[in-house]
C-alpha cells in the first residue's frame, strides 16, 4: 500500500461520524431512565494544589489545566509531545525528538538558545532540573513516562511568588498518587503499537502495587514501566533502518508512615531513564524546506544519541499543629544527560583548511551531570471564613557540570592525530538560593477576597569555564554572581454565585541571572555577569460550571511585560549572554467541557497568543514588533468521548481529539537565517471495554499520518557560513496500539 492510499484510507475515519453515533446512542439510553441519568451526567470537582493546600480547581485565580490519569491512559500519553495541542497555551520545542530533548513554553514565553529553562517542572513538592544558565534548560527537560502518576498540573502564566525561579512562563507538576491504607490493589498491564515507516513494533508493559503494610498506618506504593518504541527515520547514508529507535523506563515507590491523626510521613523515591539511539531529524534542503532523500530520512554520518537518568528522593511531613498545618519537604536530584550531535557538515569540512586532504567526520559530545538539594518549610492557615495565610522558606544548592568534546575523525571513524580532539570545554557551574515567601487572603465578604503574595530570594553562583583541545583554547576568568529578586502576586476575586467566579490576577516572575563566559583577553569588554530576566502577568479570567453542573467553561485574557530578555551575543567566534530589549505577550486562552447527556463528555480548547519584541535586540536581527520565535498564534482541539455499558457487567468507552497547532518560526524574521515551521492539524481516536478487573484499549495518534516538521535547525558550513542542510523534527507518524490492563 502506498502512503497516498494509506493517507486516503485513513481520512474515511470522521470524527464527526462517531461523535453522531454516540450522541444518538446516548439519547436513547437518557430517554430510558431520566432520574438516573440526572445523577450521571455532572462534571466533578477537580482538587489542586496550585497554591500549596488543596482548592476545588474553579476557586484558584489562575489559568489550570489538569491532565488526570485516565486521560493520560486513554490517549497512551508516554511523553509531553502527546499534549501539545490539547493544553492552551503549551508549547513544546522539540530539539532532537527524544522524551527530554525539548523545552516548554507557556503564554508564549519560550527559552532563549543558551539560557535557563522558562517553565518550571515539579514532582510533587520538588523543583527538577538546573536554576543556573549552563545546564542547557533551554534544550532539555524532564518528560517523563507517566504511568503511575495521579494527574498532570499545567500552571499558566509566572509563578515566581509560590515556585520560585524559572517558574516564570508557568509550571508543569506531575502528582503523585498516593498509597492507599487501608486496601490492598495490584495492576498490571501491557501494550503494542506500530507506528507509519516503522522498523518493527513498540511495545511496553507496566505494573503497580499499593500495600497496606499496617492497616491505617503505614503503606507501601510501587510502580515500574519500559516503553519501547521502533524508529521511523532511515539513514541513507549507513543503510540503517529506524535508527531512532528508543525506550524509557520509569521506577516510583512511596512509603507512607501516619505517625498519628496529626502527623504523616511521605518517603518517595523516583527513577527515570531514556535511551534514543538516535535523533529524529530528516535531512531538509535549506532553499526548498523539502526532503532531500525522500521523507523521515537522514545523511548523519554518527548516531545521534540520546541518554538520559534522573533520580528523585524526597522525604515530607505534614503535621496539623492546631492552628495551622506544617509542611517539610526535603529533596534530593540527580541528572546525568549525554548527546551526541553528529557536526560533520560543520565542522568536519573544514578540515582542507587545517592541513588534511578532504573533509572528515566531527562529533560533539554533550554531557550533563546536576546534584541538586532542595529544603521547602510552610506553615499553612486552616480554611478560614475571613482570613487565609501561608508563610515559607526554601533553600536550594546544586553542583553542575557541563563538558563538550568536539571530535576530529577520518571517514572510517579513526581519530585523526594532532586533531582530535578538535576542542574540549568543560563548564562547572554551582548555584546556591534562600527565599522566604508568603502569601495573604482576606475575605470581605462570602462573595469577594483579595489574596496577596511576595517573594524575596537571593542566590550566589559560581562558574569556571575552561577550553582547550587542537584548535587551541581561550583563558577564561573563573567568574560568580550574587543577586536578589522581589515578586509578588496580587489576586481580587469576585465569586458571582456558587458556581461562577471572576478574577483579576497580577503577577510576577523571574529566570536568574549568572555569571558570564567571559575570556581573558585584552580589548574584549564583556559583562562579567547577566541579570535576571523578569515579567509581570496581567490576567482577567472567569471560571464557570453551568446547566446544573453538565457545563465548565474557563476563559483568561492577558498581557505579560517581558523585561531584561536574556540572549546569546557574538563577538567574533566569542558568544556570551546579554540583557538586550524587552517583549510582551498578550492573548486569550479558553476551556470548555459539556456532558449533555449521561456518558458524552464534549471538550473545546484554545488559545491565541500574539507574543513580540517591544524593543530591538540587535544581536538576533530581531526588531520592535517582530513575532518570538517558536510561538503558534493559534492552538485548539476538539475532544468527544462517551462511555455506555454493554452486557454482563462491562463497559464500553469511544473517543477522538483534533488538534491545530498553528506556524510558526524558528528566529527573528528580520535574520536571514530564519525559516518558516508549518502549523498543522492532527486527528487521534481512543476507545476501550472494561469491567471491575479488566481494560483493554485501543488507540490512534496521528491518524492521517500528517507529515509537518515541527522544529528546524539550519547548519552552515563554519568557515564560510554556506548554508548546507536543515536538521527537521517530524511530527511523529500515524501510530496504531492496542494495550491491556488487569485489576485485582
Amino acid at each position: 500500500m502506498t502512503p497516498m492510499s494509506t493517507h486516503r484510507r485513513c481520512k474515511r475515519t470522521p470524527l464527526p461520524l462517531a461523535i453522531t453515533f454516540a450522541i444518538v446512542a446516548a439519547s436513547t439510553a437518557h430517554a430510558e431512565d431520566p432520574e438516573a441519568a440526572s445523577k450521571s451526567n455532572q462534571l466533578g470537582t477537580i482538587v489542586v494544589t496550585a497554591e500549596k493546600r488543596s482548592e476545588d480547581v474553579k476557586t484558584v485565580p489562575m489559568s489550570i489545566s489538569v491532565i488526570d490519569e485516565s486521560q493520560l491512559d486513554g490517549q497512551h500519553t508516554t511523553q509531553l509531545a502527546d499534549l501539545v495541542g490539547y493544553v492552551p497555551g503549551l508549547t513544546l520545542i522539540n530539539t532532537g525528538g527524544a522524551p527530554g530533548q525539548a523545552s516548554l513554553a507557556l503564554r508564549g514565553i519560550a527559552p532563549p538558545a543558551g539560557t535557563g529553562a522558562a517553565v518550571a517542572t515539579y514532582i510533587d513538592e520538588t523543583p527538577f532540573g538546573t536554576s543556573g544558565l549552563y545546564g542547557r534548560g533551554s534544550s532539555e527537560m524532564l518528560d517523563l513516562l507517566p504511568y503511575d502518576f495521579q494527574s498532570m498540573e499545567v500552571l499558566r502564566g509566572p509563578q515566581g511568588t509560590l515556585y520560585g525561579a524559572n517558574a516564570f512562563g508557568g509550571v508543569v507538576r506531575y502528582v503523585s498518587k498516593q498509597p492507599d491504607l487501608d486496601a490492598t490493589s495490584f495492576r498490571v498491564g501491557a501494550d503494542t503499537f506500530a507506528q507509519s515507516n516503522g522498523d518493527g513494533l513498540g511495545v511496553g508493559g507496566h505494573a503497580s502495587a499499593s500495600l497496606p503494610l499496617i492497616t491505617d498506618r503505614l503503606a507501601l506504593s510501587v510502580s515500574v514501566a519500559q516503553q519501547n518504541s521502533p524508529g521511523f527515520t532511515d539513514n541513507v547514508r549507513s543503510g540503517e533502518k529506524g535508527q531512532d529507535a528508543f525506550w524509557q523506563r520509569a521506577a516510583h515507590a512511596i512509603l507512607l508512615w501516619k505517625a498519628s491523626d496529626d502527623v504523616s510521613v511521605k518517603f518517595s523515591v523516583f527513577d527515570s531513564r531514556s535511551n534514543a539511539d538516535s535523533s529524529q531529524y530528516t535531512a531538509l534542503d535549506p532553499t526548498t524546506l523539502r526532503p532531500v532523500y525522500g521523507n523521515l530520512k537522514n545523511d548523519n554520518y554518527v548516531p545521534e544519541s540520546y541518554k538520559a537518568s534522573d533520580h528523585y528522593f524526597n522525604g515530607t511531613l505534614n503535621w496539623d499543629v492546631g492552628f495551622a498545618d506544617f509542611v517539610s519537604s526535603t529533596s534530593y536530584a540527580q541528572t546525568d544527560h549525554r548527546t551526541i550531535v553528529d557536526a560533520s557538515d560543520v565542522y568536519g569540512v573544514i578540515f582542507p583548511l587545517l592541513g588534511l586532504p578532504g573533509p572528515g567526520i566531527s562529533a560533539v559530545d554533550y554531557r550533563i551531570k546536576l546534584h541538586k538539594t532542595t529544603q521547602e518549610f510552610r506553615l499553612v492557615s486552616k480554611p478560614d471564613d475571613h482570613l487565609e495565610w501561608l508563610l515559607g522558606a526554601f533553600w536550594t544548592r546544586e553542583s553542575a557540570r557541563q563538558d563538550q568534546v568536539a571530535s576530529a575523525q577520518f571517514l572510517d571513524l579513526s581519530p585523526i592525530p594532532g586533531l582530535n580532539p578538535l576542542e574540549v570545554v568543560a563548564m562547572p557551574s554551582t548555584y546556591k538560593e534562600y527565599a522566604g515567601f508568603g502569601d495573604l487572603t482576606y475575605k470581605f465578604t462570602s462573595a469577594f477576597d483579595i489574596s496577596a503574595g511576595v517573594r524575596w530570594a537571593h542566590n550566589a553562583q559560581t562558574f569556571t569555564p575552561t577550553v582547550g583541545g587542537a584548535l587551541g583554547g581561550v583563558n577564561y576568568e573563573a567568574e560568580d554572581s550574587s543577586e536578589s529578586v522581589f515578586t509578588y502576586s496580587v489576586s481580587p476575586r469576585l465569586h458571582l454565585s456558587a458556581d461562577s467566579m471572576l478574577y483579576l490576577r497580577v503577577a510576577s516572575g523571574y529566570a536568574p541571572g549568572g555569571p558570564n563566559i567571559v575570556p581573558a583577553l585584552p580589548g574584549v569588554d564583556i559583562p562579567t555577569y547577566v541579570n535576571s530576566s523578569k515579567l509581570t502577568n496581567y490576567e482577567f479570567g472567569i471560571k464557570s460550571m453551568l446547566d446544573d453542573h453538565r457545563l465548565s467553561l474557563d476563559a483568561a485574557l492577558y498581557d505579560i511585560e517581558w523585561q531584561k530578555m536574556q540572549i546569546t551575543e557574538q563577538v567574533g567566534s566569542l558568544g556570551f549572554l546579554a540583557n538586550a530589549g524587552s517583549a510582551r505577550s498578550r492573548g486569550i486562552e479558553f476551556s470548555a467541557l459539556y456532558m449533555p447527556i449521561p456518558g458524552l463528555r464534549l471538550g473545546f480548547n484554545g488559545a491565541y497568543t500574539d507574543a513580540v519584541l517591544t524593543e530591538d535586540a540587535a544581536s538576533l536581527h530581531g526588531l520592535n514588533g517582530d513575532r518570538l520565535p517558536n510561538v503558534p498564534k493559534w492552538t485548539s482541539s476538539a475532544i468527544a468521548d462517551y462511555s455506555f455499558p454493554l452486557s454482563g457487567g462491562w463497559n464500553a468507552r469511544v473517543g477522538g481529539g483534533l488538534r491545530y497547532v498553528g506556524a510558526t518560526q524558528n528566529g527573528f524574521v528580520h535574520n536571514p537565517t530564519t525559516l518558516p515551521q508549518q502549523g498543522y492539524t492532527a486527528l487521534d481516536l481512543n476507545a476501550d471495554v472494561s469491567n471491575d478487573r479488566w481494560t483493554l484499549r485501543f488507540f490512534a495518534k496521528n491518524v492521517t499520518d500528517k507529515r509537518v516538521y515541527t522544529n528546524l535547525n539550519l547548519l552552515a558550513n563554519a568557515a564560510t557560513g554556506e548554508a548546507l542542510k536543515v536538521n527537521a523534527v517530524p511530527l511523529a507518524p500515524r501510530t496504531v496500539g492496542v494495550g491491556f490492563d488487569l485489576k485485582f
